[in-house]
């Protein structure tokens, strides 16, 4: 089982970065877990699209549809996702004259901030946008880490059992979805 990873944060020290790289630690030894970047990827703008596809974006796309799965992990900015995320889905969703790379497409959603409500409104809001894509969204578990910052040590590795069975559920719900 080939799947990908995928961090709505920008940032050098992000917490959903890290709870990317904790899942891929507890991954089966059968599973490959990629994470991938979404930064250089333009702000979506049809003429760009019409004009000329962007390369990254094109790469982002084929990375999707050839995983047997996709795992983000998104912060919560102002109670929805961050732009970059919304802008990565948004080029990834086009051109609509070619298959949509999430449909049907296994989809897990989680989230870490540093608030009590583990970027919860980030994820219904990415999840949403996913149910339209027609991607096939894993409802359970549901993994919001919230004051995520104490889960982690400064070298921004998982110290939190708890949350690294949350993540192991995850993987399992996952592989029985096959």
């Amino acid at each position: 089982m080939h799947i990908v990873g995928i961090s709505g944060s920008l940032r050098k020290k992000s917490l959903n970065t890290a709870l990317l790289r904790a899942l891929s630690s507890v991954a089966p030894a059968d599973a490959t877990f990629e994470i991938l970047t979404i930064a250089g990827l333009p702000l979506y703008d049809q003429d760009i699209e019409e004009a000329s596809y962007p390369a990254v974006a094109r790469e982002l796309r084929e990375k999707i549809r050839s995983a047997d799965g996709v795992i983000i992990a998104t912060p919560e900015y102002n109670r929805s996702m961050p732009g970059a995320l919304k802008n990565f889905l948004d080029w990834t969703s086009r051109p609509e004259s070619e298959p949509n790379p999430w449909s049907v497409k296994r989809v897990g959603v989680l989230g870490a901030s540093s608030g009590p409500r583990g970027a919860s409104f980030a994820q219904y809001d990415v999840r949403r946008i996913l149910h339209y894509f027609d991607a096939k969204v894993i409802n359970q578990p549901e993994i919001y880490v919230g004051s995520a910052q104490t889960k982690f040590d400064d070298t921004m590795n998982l110290t939190d059992e708890r949350t690294a069975e949350q993540l192991r559920k995850l993987l399992a719900t996952f592989a029985a979805s096959e």
